[in-house]
């Protein structure tokens, strides 16, 4: 992190103190670097905030946001806003526990309009259409490529929907095509 060495001495020493204590994310743990670089132009105050604020919008305990950010520490560095949106969608919309979502915070690094939704979208008309043999979990919906999402979820299905590799491109751009409007 070659924007760490313009930090005093004294500066890297409170990120990881705030890193191991406040986050707690272990000196040894692979994420720690992660968790100091998303800390480290970032006061006590500041970090105590967003801290408070993962706890509010994702109604999660302190270890709940402890696992949240010793697993993806980047989402110390998304807005309020952008969080917010994703609270809203995952939670609210998906149905989504936030248990579920402190343990896989990767969830809340992707574009809502770009991956979330438009493979929410896919899938759930997958399966109100029968197209699906079972219910598959949303994270491992989320996390293969899109090159992989497409090849296994959108071209096996391109004769019994042959609208939907549209619908989904259509998704992505943020329109909601009137096939992925569900009441």
């Amino acid at each position: 992190m070659p924007s760490t060495l313009s930090i005093s001495t004294e500066r890297i020493r409170t990120a990881v103190a705030c890193v191991q204590g406040l986050l707690g994310v272990p000196r040894g743990s692979p994420m720690f670097k992660h968790a100091l670089q998303a800390v480290a132009f970032l006061n006590k105050e500041k970090i105590t905030a967003k801290v408070e604020h993962l706890k509010k919008t994702f109604s999660w305990s302190d270890a709940e946001v402890g696992i949240a950010v010793s697993k993806g520490p980047a989402v110390l560095s998304r807005t309020k806003e952008s969080l917010q949106r994703r609270s809203e969608f995952l939670i609210s919309e998906l149905g989504l526990e936030p248990a579920y979502i402190a343990y896989r915070p990767a969830l809340l690094t992707y574009s809502l309009e770009g991956r979330l939704r438009p493979r929410y979208y896919a899938m759930k008309f997958l399966k109100e259409n029968g197209l699906l043999d079972h219910d598959r979990d949303f994270y491992n919906t989320v996390m293969v490529s899109e090159k992989v999402f497409v090849e296994k979820f959108i071209c096996p299905h391109k004769d019994a929907a042959p609208h939907l590799a549209d619908d989904y491109g259509a998704a992505c751009r943020g329109e909601v095509p009137a096939r992925f409007s569900f009441t």
